[in-house]
């Protein structure tokens, strides 16, 4: 079920109806009403797949439970490795063998053995990524002693398979969302509105900026030897806003979403395009990712706390990791490598340590927005010739670019929107407030919101297009 469906438009009101009739004091009947909008939510793409998430559920939770009750601590890490295998043999059958052994049996042909592997033609379970980093970060928190075990069964559940994040995030700390669930949650106005204010921001992002995007980007990526350089650069540089604006307004609608039914989730995206750095960049970008990489895989590595040369080496493996965690393809792995090699150089070179101001903020911002468009580019693309197709052909092979009027008219409707975009992030960014908004808050707010619903439904791609970051 996409958020941008007529399927969940009438879910989610139901959902809530049900939710507040139930009395605030019965926290459990709430949460079982949650659990099975939650897994009726996801069981719309592929019923099947949730006994997927139910296992990966079960496995982490009997995990934690096990390590709460051994006294020893090797005990205790046979309890952890075993959750850790299982949820990452699951993921590795799912989303990477069948590139593995494409991989193998190519290295051996091209040696002239000529060896068939078995392959399995699986559907990617979507969210798949998301949900089962959500559960091993409760693993491993319950083995460090983060957090408490939780015993029971279905509020564990609820934690794992919560239907506003479930399938992209952002990926939830247990220290965060699981206390939530014994919350009693009131009908509060403000706090509703609020929410349902992200989520018409949210829709905005997708609507018209993301899909309005996509609509040139996908025919250019998805047709390259059509092209030129031209048609290249104008989708490279549209690429960059139409992911942010897909997953940046799915995480939004995902906490709007969440805070109308009284559950708090954490940021996942602080305007990261203004950022003047890589390392800053990725502290605004995916922020649950990538404090998630940071926490366990980057610091049991190491982190800083070890030699410059082993410290590089940390950064560049949580960053290929990073790559790979995205999609079984060379081009996440290259992605992810730039981005870690760039930060590298990064430290360095000792930039990121110091606040820049005037002309060299602005150097830097432009060199680093450059950067990551080149990187997006490796991501976007279907495969490592493409991207290649791509960058050489913006670079060495440029040209007039290829639009029709139709798309012309497609491409403006996404730059009006990207400058209603820029103007609000502007203000946020830099805590502009025009006289309007001061003196008449409550009515500029209003207006503001009946002003993007009217556009959503005049020049919103209404088409119920998936988010991007589903397949991962």
């Amino acid at each position: 079920m996409l958020f941008n469906s007529t399927q969940f438009l009438l879910f989610f009101p139901i959902v809530c109806l049900l939710y507040f009739c139930i009395p605030s004091a019965r926290v459990r009947a709430r949460n079982l009403l949650l659990l099975g909008a939650s897994y009726f939510f996801y069981m719309n793409w592929e019923p099947a797949y949730a006994l997927l998430l139910l296992t990966s559920t079960a496995i982490t939770y009997f995990a934690a439970i096990g390590i709460d009750h051994f006294g020893e601590r090797r005990h205790k890490r046979w309890c952890l490795v075993g959750s850790l295998v299982a949820n990452l043999a699951i993921l590795f059958l799912f989303k990477y063998y069948n590139f593995i052994a494409s991989n193998i049996e190519w290295a051996l042909q091209t040696s002239g053995l000529a060896i068939d592997l078995p392959s399995f033609g699986l559907l990617l379970p979507v969210g798949i990524s998301f949900y089962t980093f959500q559960a091993l970060g409760y693993s491993i928190d319950v083995y460090r002693g983060a957090t408490k075990v939780e015993r029971d069964f279905a509020t564990y559940a609820l934690f794992v398979s919560f239907f506003p994040q479930l399938v992209a995030g952002p990926i939830e700390r247990s220290n965060n969302l699981l206390p939530q669930f014994r919350e009693r949650h009131q009908v509060d106005y403000d706090r509703m509105m609020g929410g349902a204010k992200l989520m018409v921001w949210g829709y905005f992002l997708k609507l018209a900026l993301a899909d309005r995007c996509g609509l040139y980007v996908d025919s250019v990526f998805n047709n390259v030897p059509m092209h030129n350089g031209g048609s290249y650069l104008v989708a490279s540089l549209l690429f960059p806003f139409q992911i942010y604006g897909d997953f940046a307004g799915y995480s939004l609608i995902a906490i709007g979403v969440a805070r109308v039914l009284g559950f708090r989730l954490m940021e996942n995206f602080h305007r990261p395009y203004f950022a003047c750095s890589i390392g800053e960049f990725w502290h605004r970008w995916h922020i649950s990712l990538s404090t998630w990489f940071k926490d366990y895989v980057y610091i049991p590595l190491g982190g800083n706390r070890v030699g410059r040369a082993r410290n590089y080496f940390n950064l560049l493996v949580t960053f290929v990791v990073s790559g790979i965690w995205h999609g079984a393809n060379w081009t996440f792995f290259c992605w992810g490598t730039l981005h870690g090699a760039l930060l590298c150089i990064e430290k360095a070179l000792g930039i990121g340590k110091r606040r820049y101001t005037g002309v060299r903020k602005c150097c830097h911002w432009a060199v680093t927005f450059a950067l990551v468009c080149l990187a997006w580019v490796l991501f976007r693309a279907n495969d490592m010739h493409d991207a290649v197709s791509i960058l050489t052909g913006i670079f060495l092979r440029p040209g007039m670019p290829d639009i029709t009027f139709a798309m012309f008219t497609e491409i403006t409707l996404a730059l009006v929107a990207l400058l209603v975009v820029g103007c609000k992030e502007c203000i946020d960014e830099f805590g502009l407030r025009p006289r309007l908004f001061v003196r008449h808050s409550t009515f500029a707010n209003h207006a503001y919101i009946v002003a993007i619903i009217a556009y959503l439904l005049l020049f919103g791609v209404l088409g119920g297009d998936q988010f991007i970051y589903f397949q991962f």
